[in-house]
């Protein structure tokens, strides 16, 4: 499944089905699970959308599911249902990385802003995903020693100290640097720090690129 969709996990068929409905009102897909097994097989390595999830169900409970997904490297956006207020299960299910619990019987429009706010979270991680996989990939495009001309020229060595730290001309150093910048899609230092920052990975990443 690889467009955004509402993934609801609940044994009650009434509760499962009343939700479905709730989202078809507003345009959202869907897909239902009666347990978690049942979720864990039709969901894949890396679905897009958010899950509604039962705390309390035969076989794997809502809380032993999260701890699968996070296992299984599963990032759905979590909300939680649950039949009583319980303050441990709440803050527990939040530390672990659930957007929200809240407590049957659902209130409509409460539930509606709380998925959109999911599809939102998943959205914006996948599009930092796309763009850690882009930058990465440009980043390998390098050389060993534009690495280590890269690194010196992050931690903020001139292009002549550089030359002299690495016993090559300064024509050399700039020549390594215009090559860095095409193959990284950049005019600069600085947008190469926003693309950095924009991809998730930060410049102690950068530089801490490997030595030629």
């Amino acid at each position: 499944m690889t467009s955004s969709t509402v993934f609801i996990v609940d044994d009650d068929t009434g509760i499962r089905d009343s939700i479905a409905l709730l989202m078809e009102t507003c345009s959202l897909q869907t897909a239902c699970f009666a347990t978690a097994d049942e979720f864990l097989a039709a969901c894949g390595p890396n679905p897009r959308g958010c899950l509604i999830l039962d705390v309390r169900m035969p076989g794997i409970n809502g809380l032993q599911l999260q701890d699968e997904m996070i296992l299984r490297c599963i990032h759905l956006p979590i909300i939680f249902l649950t039949g009583h207020a319980d303050v441990p299960l709440t803050v527990g299910a939040i530390r672990k990385g659930a957007l929200d619990v809240i407590v049957k019987p659902v209130n409509g429009d409460l539930l509606l802003e709380l998925v959109h706010n999911a599809l939102e979270v998943d959205r914006l991680r996948h599009q930092a995903d796309s763009a850690l996989t882009l930058f990465t990939a440009r980043l390998l495009k390098l050389t060993a020693r534009e690495r280590q001309v890269l690194s010196l020229a992050l931690s903020g060595m001139p292009n002549k100290t550089m030359a002299d730290e690495l016993g090559i001309s300064l024509r050399t150093i700039e020549g390594h640097r215009t090559r860095i910048y095409l193959k990284l899609g950049v005019d600069s230092l600085i947008e190469l720090a926003q693309q950095a920052t924009s991809a998730g990975m930060s410049m102690s990443t950068l530089t801490a690129l490997p030595p030629a």
